[in-house]
């Protein structure tokens, strides 16, 4: 990345880390945008995988903080997913409007998978409720607002359909 495209992905990250936390809590209800993922993803895509994985780490460490009970479970999801989505972005890259809203759409999937496996804090019901209804219901949300995002982030990349 050159410098003017690292300013504007870091302009970019700061602002849905501001959404994050501002917007995201006045939301409310049980299915909610993850702007911190669709940060991290729109890392992961411009990045290589250690430099992913390391802004994953960061990212996960200071959301961590902020809840002790289950301190280091979404460190080690957004580390995981960050990894693996460069890793998968530089293997399969496309400019599909479609294949960008499944790629947010499984990697915040994916991060509510790693996370609440890691946490262990909900039983196997309410494990299977959460995997099975409202991760994929937030990961669709989430997945629509990231398309725009990824969008709005390069304009002056044509998109196809």
């Amino acid at each position: 990345m050159n410098r003017t495209r690292t300013l504007v992905v870091t302009a970019w990250v700061a602002a849905l880390v501001l959404l994050h936390y501002s917007v995201r809590p006045a939301i409310g209800g049980r299915v909610q945008v993850d702007f911190l993922v669709i940060a991290l993803l729109l890392v992961s895509v411009r990045a290589r995988p250690a430099t992913a994985a390391f802004v994953g780490f960061a990212i996960g460490v200071v959301t961590d903080a902020m809840t002790p009970e289950s301190f280091g479970a979404g460190a080690l999801a957004m580390t995981v997913v960050g990894f693996v989505a460069s890793w998968l972005k530089a293997v399969f890259f496309s400019e599909n409007l479609w294949l960008n809203a499944a790629f947010v759409l499984g990697g915040k999937w994916a991060y509510d998978v790693c996370f609440l496996i890691a946490e262990r804090r909900l039983g196997v019901g309410a494990m299977a409720s959460q995997l099975l209804v409202w991760s994929p219901l937030a990961a669709l949300l989430t997945a629509a607002v990231g398309l725009a995002v990824m969008v709005a982030s390069k304009p002056s990349a044509q998109v196809r359909r």
